[in-house]
């Protein structure tokens, strides 16, 4: 399996966005996050992100046909971002998405410090990150009665 990251740009919202929907709707009809779940989101929110001269938007590729994405986001002192990343349901459980972080590793290797969240309910998501090395924080933020986020990162050394 052939996985690649493509760097988004301003035509490709439409596809993000579509996707992003497709791939968080499930959790949408489970934790009912509709103020923060990327499937509940306009366009013009996808459209913003790639316009963001700190983001990178990319869509992720498996053997040519587009999966997923993932937005890297560039802080100060070599520290990114992910958020999001999501693949879409069907090709969920099958590696991608520990070949992307894989590849973003490798894309961004300056990096000190990575940060990410997710649910901390979705314990598969959670033990994927734990899994590539991110360790939680200690932060976590209650959505609501069936959803907290969890806060992670990962360090590296120079």
């Amino acid at each position: 399996m052939g996985i690649s990251l493509i760097k988004a740009k301003l035509k490709d919202a439409e596809t993000i966005h579509h996707m992003q929907i497709k791939a968080f709707m499930p959790l949408l009809e489970r934790y009912k996050d509709f103020e923060i779940n990327p499937a509940n989101e306009p366009i013009e929110k996808v459209i913003g992100r790639i316009n963001q001269p700190s983001t990178d938007y990319y869509i992720v590729k498996s053997d040519g046909m587009d999966v997923g994405g993932i937005r890297i986001i560039k802080k100060d002192n070599k520290s990114y971002g992910v958020s999001p990343i999501f693949i879409l349901p069907e090709y969920q459980e099958k590696g991608i998405a520990q070949k992307v972080f894989q590849i973003i590793e490798q894309i961004y290797y300056d990096a000190i410090k990575w940060e990410l969240s997710t649910i901390l309910q979705e314990r598969g998501n959670c033990y994927l990150y734990e899994k590539l090395g991110y360790e939680k924080t200690g932060k976590m933020q209650i959505i609501n009665s069936n959803m907290t986020l969890v806060f992670y990162e990962k360090y590296f050394t120079k």
